[in-house]
């Protein structure tokens, strides 16, 4: 694993060390790779949210569509315990 140093204002280092001691980390590198990761996952969903808006309509999610649905869930047998 590298290391990168990061220079913060008083005030963000303040916040950093606070979120440490009240939320359970065990180190500010800890709390901005946690930060990292939560942000990685944010791009990647809004990847996924626009590129299904750019494709084609599907289904129309309206009553009746719920309705079969419904009772495909409701008739499908429940997978054996292996």
């Amino acid at each position: 694993m590298g290391t990168m140093n990061v220079s913060l204002p008083g005030s963000l280092r303040d916040f950093v060390e606070q979120q440490v001691r009240t939320r359970g980390y065990g180190s500010a590198s800890e709390y901005v790779r946690a930060l990292i990761r939560a942000d990685l996952e944010r791009q990647r969903l809004r990847e996924r949210l626009l590129e299904g808006a750019a494709s084609p309509s599907g289904a129309r999610a309206d009553a009746d569509y719920f309705a079969r649905l419904r009772a495909r869930a409701t008739t499908a047998t429940p997978a054996a315990d292996a």
